[in-house]
């Protein structure tokens, strides 16, 4: 495994006006973007995808909070960004064949172009973006400080943050570091590739 930083696009920085979207198909069969989401208090963005042992390894933490707050107001959606013809594990009809195994609470959707990646400057899987009720960014990164061992997390900082925003008081760490596999890149070459942000 390799260490990669960040390249091109910089990260949407917090604080900004998140970056409107409309298209990718979700596994439900019908089409999100933010607007998808306009009566809820906040919006959780995950960049993830079907075969990173990153995104496998928070997969049910980022359901069960999918569960804790999706009744508070709070969405969810979950979002692939690479390039399933390349690593046909992604493709739509595994990710859809994901979302009914592990009972998504939230769409599963594509983004077969990669605008919405890219336009959110997401690095790899899983990468976390939080949007409060005017869709400014106030949370990026990591879902909590332990991908591997749930029992051993001393910093649960997406859960930190959406319980912050619900109250109304500022969100005590607004970036952390994102790990995980990198984002397949459409016409790019790609060993196995972990991305750490320095």
């Amino acid at each position: 495994m390799v260490l990669i930083t960040q390249s091109g696009k910089d990260t949407l920085k917090v604080g900004s006006s998140a970056p409107d979207f409309w298209g990718p198909r979700g596994t439900d069969g019908k089409k999100y973007g933010l607007k998808s989401f306009r009566e809820s208090k906040a919006v959780v963005i995950s960049f993830t995808c079907n075969h990173c042992p990153y995104a496998q390894a928070y997969e049910d933490r980022f359901i069960a909070l999918a569960h804790a707050f999706m009744p508070q107001g709070v969405a969810f959606v979950a979002i692939n960004s690479n390039d399933h013809t390349h690593y046909p594990q992604d493709s739509f009809e595994n990710m859809k064949i994901r979302a009914k195994e592990k009972s998504f609470p939230f769409p599963y959707v594509q983004d077969e172009s990669q605008k919405v990646a890219k336009a959110y400057g997401a690095v790899c899987t899983p990468h976390i973006f939080v949007l409060d009720e005017h869709r400014k960014l106030v949370y990026e990164g990591r879902i909590d400080d332990n991908w591997k061992e749930p029992d051993r997390v001393t910093s649960p900082d997406l859960r930190n943050a959406l319980e912050a925003l619900l109250t109304g008081v500022p969100v005590p760490v607004s970036n952390t570091n994102p790990m995980g596999c990198s984002i397949k890149w459409k016409n790019q070459s790609f060993t196995t590739l972990i991305h750490k942000r320095s």
